[in-house]
């Protein structure tokens, strides 16, 4: 079974009359919407020997159906979703076409194999087996000669008899563990079927089988960490003193992580190796995972004023991460400068993992922050001493070649992470299989991999901690020049600043060998990334909608669209460092037809003419962006979370979500409504 082809139907006449029009109304892209998709079919057969086969079409997508039948018969007529057609076939085997017409008249084509047969089912094999990643479900496949689908009985009062294609699979999640009698029946158009029993055993995943989220990186001095393979642990606590509890103890592996088990619980202790002060920690961070628990009571304990308990509510099967203000607990009269103890109460199995007090990081190093190297000569080279850069310089013409490789960005967040921002090129050398030219990043050195850093500045050095994390050159590394070692997982380089916003950084990689690099800091260390004036990209492609992020084929701007609209695209953003927000227009933008306008430049139309008194909150760690202010909005005004204008009211605030290029370009998207993707893309003057 498979798709083999798509075609274009013309048969939809009153779409052509959208066809004439390349504007971005609420209508115009329907004539961009793709064919359908995940289309199929289930297949079924009357048990009487008369030929009679039901089939039933599936897709995604899909306005209505048509079937030719693979015998030589007519067609069917058009089948809506959801209904089905009857067809008697002589015994014999059949390739059924079917076409699923999209809204607009692309369709997809699907062969369906049909199997028609007189004979009962033979040589019946069915494969049961519990799913090894969701608890209590149980998969189950049938082949059989002859055979053209089957049926199961789960053997669960609850459950109704599932049917699929023979050779397809279905799947049932049991409320309960336990053993079940598990009835396969195969049928053909053949009276007589062909049946399997199993008692099976259903299993329930009694434990995680994926390790908790890693937390992320933190200073020593940001953290205390009780059980966590994330950070330092204090030394010699015991997770299990001898209290008289019942609760059970054990440890479990999964890939390298460890996590704390404690099953039967009632209560259970920790015993810190030593008291600790966390009275400066702002938050008390664990993740649980159970099976059967649904609250689990947490106590730290104080020396001076014993403890008190916050309360936490569990979902099963997953992993629940929590991140309780220490001022829950002081506010309950409870002394955070000597706890040595910690508690846990509940009923039930439970996982614990990541335990540990933090607080927001301490003032930011000088380092932190975004980075470049300086786009001048000399910035890059190498040489036998530190300050010599005799044996290669990135003269002016060099640094102009390398305009991709200059544009690549070095960050270095307040958190301990550390990314390599290289858009979508960088400048790729002979060992990375490259022609010493830009092109798209290579593996590990492309920015993927998740890495920290550490700054030590008594020392002058920055450790960069991530497979495939580097500054400057990805080659220069302290054991030598790849592809000559082995790519290593931490690199060290040394650091001298010039000034608060330029620092000079070098590595000798192999004896005698100084790879030294010129940095900048993009900036005067603004608010956000986000600060500066922003432009719609004078290009093609820049505005556009579809039904995903970074699908634009409904509707896309292109060359043509964008020089008719050059009242649009030299619209201002204006993100202050203050965390105001304008709307720059000047005297004309593009008027689109809800607003009055005929879809032409003309003058801005009230909320939306840059008058509001507007702000804006940017979320790195989610990627989004809230306008807040009756009027303000970042690309096509009549776009916002609700749906489109005018069909929705004008909202006082709009999320978008925000993916940085580099620092000077962002990719801009927003949901205006189920399925429906604006989507943007700006660049910073």
């Amino acid at each position: 079974m498979k798709i083999i082809k798509y075609i274009l139907s013309l048969s939809l006449i009153v779409l052509a009359v959208f066809a004439c029009t390349t504007e971005d109304d609420n209508t115009s892209y329907v004539n961009d919407i793709s064919a359908p998709t995940n289309v199929s079919a289930t297949v079924t057969v009357t048990q009487d020997n008369s030929g009679l086969v039901t089939i039933t079409p599936l897709g995604e997508g899909v306005s209505n159906f048509n079937i030719t039948f693979g015998d030589g018969s007519d067609a069917s007529d058009t089948i809506q979703p959801g209904s089905n057609v009857e067809h008697t076939y002589l015994e014999g085997t059949y390739e059924a076409i079917i076409v699923a017409n999209g809204l607009n008249g692309l369709a997809t084509t699907f062969i369906q194999p049909i199997v028609v047969s007189f004979q009962a089912p033979q040589n019946l094999m069915v494969t049961i087996e519990n799913d090894l990643s969701i608890s209590k479900q149980v998969n189950v496949m049938a082949s059989a000669d002859y055979s053209i689908s089957y049926e199961v009985n789960f053997g669960d009062p609850s459950a109704t008899t599932l049917s699929a294609n023979i050779d397809e699979n279905i799947s049932f999640t049991y409320q309960d563990a336990g053993v079940y009698t598990i009835t396969v029946t195969a049928f053909s158009a053949a009276i007589e079927t062909a049946l399997y029993n199993e008692e099976f055993e259903v299993t329930e995943i009694l434990q995680p089988i994926n390790a908790a989220p890693a937390p992320p990186a933190r200073a020593d001095t940001d953290v205390v960490s009780i059980y966590s393979n994330a950070y330092n642990n204090i030394a010699n606590s015991d997770f299990y003193p001898n209290w008289g509890q019942q609760t059970t103890f054990s440890e479990l592996d999964i890939n390298g992580d460890t996590i704390l088990q404690y099953g039967n619980l009632n209560y259970q202790g920790v015993q810190y190796g030593e008291t600790v002060n966390v009275s400066a920690m702002e938050f008390l961070h664990l993740d649980v995972w159970t099976v059967d628990a649904t609250t689990l009571q947490v106590f730290p304990i104080s020396l001076s004023s014993g403890e008190q308990q916050v309360s936490l509510n569990l979902v099963p099967n997953q992993w629940n991460s929590f991140d309780i203000a220490i001022s829950d607990f002081t506010d309950q009269g409870l002394t955070m400068n000597d706890i040595h103890q910690f508690k846990f109460v509940g009923a039930g199995t439970v996982f614990i993992d990541n335990l540990y007090y933090y607080k927001s990081p301490a003032a930011p190093s000088s380092l932190t922050g975004t980075w470049r190297l300086a786009s001048e000569a000399g910035a890059l080279g190498v040489g036998p001493a530190v300050g010599d850069i005799g044996w290669f310089n990135c003269d002016a013409a060099c640094v102009t070649e390398r305009a991709c490789f200059y544009d690549d960005t070095y960050v270095f967040n307040a958190d301990g992470s550390f990314n390599n921002v290289l858009g979508a090129d960088t400048w790729i050398e002979g060992w990375q299989g490259g022609g010493d030219t830009c092109g798209t990043p290579v593996a590990p050195h492309d920015g993927a991999n998740a890495a920290t850093y550490t700054f030590n500045q008594s020392a002058g050095t920055i450790t960069l901690n991530g497979v495939g994390a580097y500054l400057g050159l990805a080659k220069a590394n302290n054991q030598g020049e790849l592809p000559n070692v082995a790519v290593p997982s931490t690199v060290t380089y040394n650091v001298s600043f010039v000034d608060q916003n330029t620092m000079n950084v070098y590595i000798e990689s192999g004896a005698g060998v100084f790879w030294q690099y010129k940095f900048v800091r993009d900036g005067a260390a603004p608010t956000s990334p986000l600060t500066g004036t922003w432009q719609m990209a004078n290009e093609a492609n820049a505005l556009g909608v579809g039904p995903a992020i970074g699908d634009t084929g409904w509707y896309s701007c292109d060359a043509a669209c964008v020089a008719e609209r050059a009242c649009y695209f030299d619209d201002a953003y204006v993100f202050n460092a203050d965390g105001s927000f304008s709307n720059v227009l000047g005297a004309d933008t593009w008027i689109e037809g809800w607003q009055g306008g005929g879809d032409t430049c003309g003058s801005p139309v009230a909320p939306y003419d840059g008058s509001a008194q507007a702000t804006y909150t940017y979320d790195e760690s989610a990627n989004t962006v809230t306008i807040n202010g009756l009027g303000a909005y970042i690309g096509l005004p009549k776009a916002n979370n609700q749906g489109e204008l005018p069909n929705v009211a004008v909202p006082n605030s709009i999320t978008y979500n925000i993916n940085f290029i580099d620092s000077n370009t962002i990719n801009v998207t927003i949901e205006a409504g189920a399925g429906v993707f604006w989507q943007y893309k700006l660049v910073k003057n």
